[in-house]
């Protein structure tokens, strides 16, 4: 039986990690560092050319490999189930460090901030998921935390827990952040409620509720930019 193609039976300079260790990481194209990842190709195709076909299966798009699951990428011939952690792992890596990086900001200063901070834990979520971003008095995040999870349609949530939680960290003013994955990032009837209700609630224990961001996939929608905080 024919073995899978293995990088160490490609010519010394089309092995990735030679090529890595020899030009540096950024010489390697994304094709080849998810060779790294998985190893190994099947039994026709070399690590690098299954690669390319997952990414073009992507249309070469990172964020949409991103979204893809476990189960997604086992469909491709040559993919089993370890080959697929690693892949969703280094992805999911990519994601936290991302997130790192906006946490240690000195301030959120714009709605962009928000949504680049929360884009990656929700804005590929086939289902919904409402965040709260906690800041001090000079809108540093002091810490984030996910209020609750809902279906396709719609989650709830609870003022009460919510200012609770304000309280317990001592934060001087809360984000709120939510995802539409239908892609359509107007708000809801029911969005327009929630948010008013919390701003109402807020006033009366000096919490100030800053903003709400619905995100829907690469776009997002600011409650205080459109004015209706």
């Amino acid at each position: 039986m024919e073995k899978n193609l293995r990088i160490t039976d490609w010519a010394l300079e089309d092995r990735p990690r030679e090529k890595l260790l020899a030009k540096g990481i950024q010489s390697l194209s994304d094709a080849e560092l998810i060779a790294i990842l998985i190893g190994s190709g099947s039994r026709n195709e070399t690590a690098v050319e299954l690669s390319k076909r997952i990414l073009a299966g992507v249309s070469n798009n990172l964020n949409e490999l991103g979204r893809l699951t476990i189960n997604d990428l086992q469909q491709y011939k040559g993919i089993g189930e370890a080959k697929a952690i690693s892949i969703v792992s280094a992805m999911e890596l990519g994601k936290r460090r991302k997130i790192s990086e906006i946490l240690e900001k000195k301030q959120i200063g714009s709605s962009k901030d928000i949504f680049e901070l929360f884009v990656s834990l929700i804005g590929d979520l086939p289902y919904e998921e409402f965040w709260i971003a906690f800041l001090n008095r000079s809108n540093k995040i002091i810490d984030k935390q996910k209020i609750s999870q809902g279906g396709v349609s719609g989650t709830v949530i609870d003022n009460r827990i919510i200012l609770k939680m304000a309280i317990d960290k001592l934060a001087s003013g809360i984000i709120v952040c939510h995802n539409h994955p239908s892609g359509n990032k107007q708000p809801s009837t029911n969005d327009i409620e929630i948010t008013k209700k919390l701003v109402e609630a807020g006033k009366f224990l000096e919490i100030n509720v800053l903003d709400h961001v619905i995100i829907a996939n690469n776009s997002y929608f600011s409650f205080a930019d459109e004015s209706l905080i």
